[in-house]
């Protein structure tokens, strides 16, 4: 007697044929998944998990044991558990003014530094394309020379050059352009100086590499057509150089916002800076509650330039899609 199947477990099927077919192992396959699982998992390690533990200890209660902060949840028998969250600690970074006015001050200093890096990282990367290659490799060597050399060594280099008896100062007063020397250190103006010094850098490369591979014929059809210089600039070499100027501009904001080595050495014990504010709270105050709400603040600022950033090229198609806007 025989047995008619349906015909969806006959062997002219497709589904029963991919089911009986033994597919073999895709090397390049495996390769590319164990190229995306390391990334994804040293991303976990070492930035999710221990943003999960500061944003644990931000919502704690602060405490005068080892550690400073009271555990979330403490077990009281088998059947209860109490739960001690507190958002105090985000609270207080709006009513006290000694948060407000760190913030306030990071976020200036910030922008200005990020601006100055602009007008000069613009003209430097816009004045390295019209040279010729071999000159332009020994300028580009001589600006990436900066990464070459300890970043302490150079705001103590910075502090040698300004401090009350520096070099500076010395000239100012062989010359006798100055009685007295001048007080260059302690201020947001030097801190400002210092900043810009330091990552210029991050704002001359993307905006180099961009304007690299710009089409010199747009430039010269503009010419044709009785376009001025200023013109062409503002209409043709700045719009195309739009994607190194965000990229250069998050790099530069994200990483002095929370800078602490340069305001701590180049300013003055009055210079109130997120960064500072940190270590204050950290490693003086022990109130690790309160600088685990300050660092997920800081956190959600440095990452937003770069969402919105990655928004836009997803809403303009690409980077093409950034430079035509």
């Amino acid at each position: 007697m025989k047995i008619k199947l349906p015909s969806f477990f006959s062997k002219e099927n497709d589904i029963t044929k991919s089911l009986l077919k033994v597919q073999p192992v895709n090397r390049s396959t495996l390769y590319n998944v164990l190229c995306a699982l390391f990334p994804n998992i040293w991303l976990i390690l070492f930035f999710l998990c221990p943003l999960i533990i500061i944003f644990k200890i931000s919502i704690s209660t602060e405490v005068y044991t080892i550690p400073p902060f009271k555990e979330l949840f403490s077990i009281i028998d088998k059947y209860s558990v109490n739960v001690y969250l507190s958002i105090k600690n985000y609270m207080e970074l709006i009513a006290d003014s000694y948060y407000s006015t760190a913030f306030i001050n990071s976020i200036l200093l910030a922008s200005i530094s990020t601006v100055l890096c602009l007008i000069f990282g613009f003209f430097i990367a816009h004045a390295l394309i019209s040279i010729k290659s071999g000159a332009r490799t020994i300028l580009l060597l001589l600006i990436s020379l900066s990464f070459w050399t300890s970043f302490l060594l150079r705001i103590y280099a910075w502090i040698n050059l300004l401090s009350f008896h520096g070099i500076v100062n010395s000239l100012l007063l062989k010359f006798h352009i100055i009685d007295n020397p001048i007080r260059f250190i302690g201020n947001y103006g030097t801190v400002c100086l210092g900043m810009v010094f330091c990552y210029l850098p991050f704002m001359i490369f993307p905006i180099y590499s961009i304007l690299e591979k710009m089409d010199v014929s747009c430039l010269e059809a503009a010419a044709d057509l009785g376009s001025r210089p200023t013109q062409t600039f503002w209409r043709i070499t700045f719009p195309l150089s739009m994607p190194g100027i965000y990229s250069g501009c998050i790099l530069v904001f994200s990483t002095s916002i929370g800078e602490f080595v340069i305001p701590e050495l180049l300013g003055g014990p009055d210079t109130l800076t997120l960064g500072r504010v940190l270590w204050i709270e950290f490693f003086n105050n022990l109130n690790w509650p309160a600088a685990s709400a300050v660092a997920i603040v800081v956190m959600f600022i440095i990452i937003l330039p770069g969402f919105i950033f990655q928004k836009r090229i997803a809403l303009s198609g690409g980077i093409e899609g950034v430079q035509t806007t």
